[in-house]
């Protein structure tokens, strides 16, 4: 019957690439790593690791037993949690999120929470929506918090979303600042910040602008919002954001909004985890909370 600590060796193995690290992270001695491998190896009548050199990759049957490996490794922590914990939540929370949501929606969220419920322990890791899908599939988070288009997938269940209005921004003194309705085509050869390759929003409008065959100029691209608002501020090219991570900089003049007259950019922010996840206190806590503070 296999172990629970060779299975949390052998995943822990697959992500680091190394038996060195590995050892270094679980506690182990390298010898008792090696070992607990020859053992599930054996039990198992496979080859789990191929070893070329320094490098360390997964067999074809290593690479069919990890997901498997992982999801009996979530069920026993899942497990031991649900007969051992109280109502009261404890323990860690891991929150995906992306960056122009943490600016703007989870500080306060996140403020209520940690007031409400001082045991938990939060963490939270940045990425994109394609990140994020993947992360709840391997329950590298417990849930996501992200912009994207509606989800359409049955394995992943939305608990709450909403529109996000988008809008075009420049500095103060730009031409198109002037018209009463920017077009697809008033864009075209316009220098532009952009988000990072991937981002659904910037995904979403460049297929509009697509459509109309204009070529966007980038100038800059980087995924720090912060970054992007700084550099439109400065002149250097149109930007496209969600509304609720400017709202101070529009307030102030710093940036303006143009009047987009083309097809809507439909993003939503989304909470999302995986239909399977069990449900811990600290979820059911935080989920609980979206509920009450979200619109």
């Amino acid at each position: 019957m296999m172990d629970l600590r060779q299975l949390n060796t052998f995943v822990t193995i697959a992500k680091l690439q190394s038996f060195t690290q590995a050892a270094e992270i679980l506690g182990y001695a390298q010898s008792t790593i090696t070992t607990q491998i020859q053992l599930l190896e054996k039990e198992l009548e496979t080859k789990l690791f191929e070893r070329l050199g320094r490098n360390i990759s997964l067999t074809s049957e290593g690479q069919k037993l990890l997901p498997y490996a992982k999801q009996i490794l979530r069920l026993s922590s899942e497990a031991k949690s649900a007969v051992s914990s109280s109502d009261i939540p404890k323990g860690t929370l891991t929150i995906g999120a992306v960056e122009s949501l943490c600016i703007v929606r989870l500080p306060e969220l996140l403020k209520e929470y940690r007031k409400r419920y001082p045991e938990v322990e939060i963490s939270l890791k940045f990425g994109s929506s394609s990140d994020f899908y993947r992360y709840l599939r391997d329950n590298t988070i417990d849930i996501a918090f992200f912009l994207d288009r509606k989800i359409e997938s049955e394995d992943l269940i939305s608990e709450i979303h909403f529109q996000e209005p988008m809008t075009l921004l420049t500095a103060p003194g730009h031409p198109l600042a002037l018209k009463e309705k920017v077009l697809p085509g008033d864009l075209d050869n316009e220098p532009f910040i952009l988000t990072e390759t991937g981002c659904c929003y910037r995904a979403a409008f460049e297929n509009i602008i697509n459509r109309y065959g204009v070529q966007l100029r980038s100038v800059l691209e980087t995924g720090s919002v912060q970054a992007i608002k700084q550099l439109a501020m400065s002149g250097l090219g149109i930007t496209l954001l969600p509304k609720v991570a400017v709202e101070e900089e529009l307030a102030q003049n710093r940036l303006l909004s143009l009047k987009w007259g083309g097809p809507e950019i439909e993003i939503f922010t989304q909470v999302i985890y995986h239909k399977d996840k069990w449900i811990s206190a600290p979820l059911n806590a935080f989920l609980e909370l979206v509920r009450e503070m979200l619109p």
